[in-house]
């Protein structure tokens, strides 16, 4: 996503030129900032407001790193569904929305804008605050452990067709859901075939995530979006692990002490309830 040469938006009286923006609201949001939407929120000092907040990244005239947080959240989500589809879009919030204004940038970004100097954070003359840094891809932690799950979410099919279910084994008499061979995910999200067994640390998660259904979670922890069909592709997250699953279909889990690990979970006897109540709860884009 990118805006076009000419975008921007006032900041601290500086231009601001646009370069991409991305939701922070309960439904969406950057996973890298957090478990759920009020821990993103207070990964960036804001208050975790119902409706969120659009997050405009950019740089100034002296081509420094800039994140405006404005809450205005259907201009930003235009823009975005306009950029996806190909189409350019002027993202130019009022000032009036600007909640707040902050050094540096919590994702990486690929672009620069013309015409100014190379992307740098701020010097402390301009903020004092520590610049906002994207993660480190080159280590396993819960920002690419989210990451990873992210990429599952958004290459399914890729991802569910190195699955064969007669690699399953049979549910055992504890009643649990097939757990399947691991396949190996890099730091910045990308996999390659491995096999592991399954161990307990799939049961732990599919555990504290039965708990959700009668303790809800923090806002966000539990995501249901859109699938093919009438699936829904659900995310929960969790201290120290992430799901992705399709309602009608089987489960990924990954998990901080297991790097670069993504561990298949069968559909056995109780996953799709699981999933089913899971998705009740869920919250869903707007």
């Amino acid at each position: 996503m990118a805006g076009t040469d000419e975008e921007a938006v006032a900041a601290e009286d500086d231009a601001l030129y646009v370069l991409t923006a991305v939701l922070l609201t309960p439904a969406k949001f950057p996973s890298v900032l957090g478990d759920d939407y009020p821990e993103a929120c207070a990964a960036l000092g804001l208050a975790p407001l119902a409706d969120g907040y659009g997050l405009v990244l950019g740089q100034d005239g002296e081509g420094a790193r800039w994140t405006v947080a404005i809450d205005d959240v259907s201009l930003v989500a235009v823009a975005i569904a306009s950029w996806d589809c190909g189409m350019e879009y002027e993202l130019s919030p009022d000032e009036r929305t600007v909640v707040a204004a902050m050094p540096g940038w919590p994702l990486a970004v690929a672009v620069a804008a013309p015409g100014v100097p190379a992307p740098h954070d701020p010097g402390p003359e301009a903020d004092d605050r520590p610049p906002l840094t994207p993660p480190d891809t080159t280590v396993w932690g819960p920002a690419q452990r989210r990451l990873g799950a992210d990429e599952i979410a958004q290459q399914w099919a890729t991802w569910r067709e190195q699955i064969d279910d007669a690699e399953f084994p049979a549910a055992g008499s504890s009643g649990t859901p097939d757990e399947g061979g691991g396949a190996d995910v890099g730091p910045d999200g990308r996999g390659e075939n491995g096999q592991k067994g399954g161990h307990s640390g799939i049961r732990r998660v599919l555990a504290e995530a039965r708990t959700y259904i009668d303790s809800p979670p923090p806002l966000g922890r539990v995501r249901s979006s859109f699938a093919p069909g009438d699936a829904r592709t659900l995310r929960a997250d969790g201290p120290g692990w992430s799901l992705v699953a399709r309602t009608d279909d089987i489960a990924f889990v990954l998990l901080d002490e297991e790097p670069g690990e993504v561990l298949p979970v069968g559909r056995g006897p109780e996953l799709p309830g699981l999933l089913e109540a899971l998705d009740k709860i869920a919250v869903r884009p707007n």
